[in-house]
């Protein structure tokens, strides 16, 4: 179910375990949010990757950097010719060149894949964010 309004888009895409459910090109448990929520300056991803399996190719980008947030399970990723275990909070940035694929351990592998363009980041958010006067509804007394 999705909800918008003027200034936002929100999704409930159920429980991660739901995520074999989706198909991108034949690749079950990923499920780019990009298009749906309308996103302007990143794409993203929400993974699911069966115990024992692996990406089937090594890749790399143009343009964007990606950051991969391990959310559950353990596996093991290949960059460059490295690779390295994962699990739950683990955080790996690839630069677009960085030639890479990543493989599921014995149980599956959760993670969340975040895309941008290398460079594009002008501003952090001490320096974007505005603290405002408006108070959510736990805010107020």
């Amino acid at each position: 179910m999705t909800m918008q309004g003027n200034n936002f888009t929100a999704e409930h895409t159920g429980p991660f375990e739901t995520l074999l459910q989706r198909d991108f090109l034949g690749f079950h448990g990923k499920y780019f949010i990009g298009g749906e929520l309308g996103l302007t300056g990143c794409e993203v991803s929400l993974n699911r990757l069966p115990a024992g399996k692996g990406m089937p190719f090594v890749h790399n980008h143009k343009k964007n950097e990606e950051l991969y947030i391990v959310l559950g399970g353990k596996g093991i990723f290949y960059v460059d010719g490295e690779e390295f275990p994962v699990s739950e909070g683990s955080l790996v940035r690839v630069a677009p060149q960085g030639e890479r694929a990543y493989k599921a351990g014995a149980e599956d592998l959760y993670f969340i894949c975040i895309q941008t363009e290398a460079g594009s980041l002008t501003q952090a958010t001490l320096e974007d964010g505005v603290r405002l006067a408006t108070k959510a509804s736990w805010m107020k007394k």
